[in-house]
């Protein structure tokens, strides 16, 4: 059972229904017993670009300090973002590159190595996605693109495994009652600490 979960909002405004997702996810979470904590990448503050690589050391911000506290100490981490551009929002790339760096979730034990070892195993991981795009055109044109980077290239990578999805596509064009289904949904998926 995941008893502490982390939810990450990687949509950069606070009133997004990504937010709302988020929170319905959480209260579910609660009500069956999990601990949860939010990373809200809307309102952290930090600067999202790794200006030099790896190449020289970027000292975190406070705020991402306790977000790698906050990865170490979950079992379960879920991501919940729109699709943009086929991909994520510049803000949690961002989050990306300046987190999960060489040392916390990757390291090579030599330097010729070609696999990293994978620091964050043992964790798994959900992520919620809202697209306007169609799910078949998604899936058909896009390849699904953006769920490979997220779930092979960047989660699978430093060992978090098994990675689930849920899709809400169509977004700008449901109802306020499929909305509230939906939240029912990312609630349920909370309750069940999946």
């Amino acid at each position: 059972m995941k008893n502490n979960i982390a939810v990450i909002i990687g949509h950069p405004n606070p009133e997004s229904y990504c937010n709302s997702l988020a929170q319905a996810y959480k209260k579910g979470a609660v009500s069956s017993g999990a601990n949860v904590r939010v990373i809200d990448l809307g309102k952290i503050q930090f600067d999202p670009i790794l200006k030099y690589g790896y190449h020289k050391r970027t000292e975190l911000e406070p705020d991402l300090v306790a977000a790698q506290e906050t990865i170490r100490w979950a079992d379960h981490l879920v991501f919940v973002y729109p699709n943009w551009w086929g991909s994520v929002p510049a803000i949690l790339k961002g989050f990306f590159d300046r987190v999960l760096l060489p040392g916390f979730a990757f390291k090579y034990d030599t330097p010729t190595s070609l696999v990293p070892k994978q620091l964050l195993k043992g964790k798994t991981a959900r992520l919620i996605v809202t697209m306007d795009t169609p799910l078949w055109y998604y899936k058909l044109f896009l390849n699904r693109a953006n769920h490979i980077i997220m779930k092979r290239n960047i989660l699978q990578y430093i060992g978090i495994k098994p990675v689930k999805i849920t899709e809400f596509a169509m977004l700008k064009f449901k109802k306020k009652d499929v909305l509230e289904k939906w939240l029912r949904k990312a609630e349920g998926l909370g309750a069940n600490r999946g």
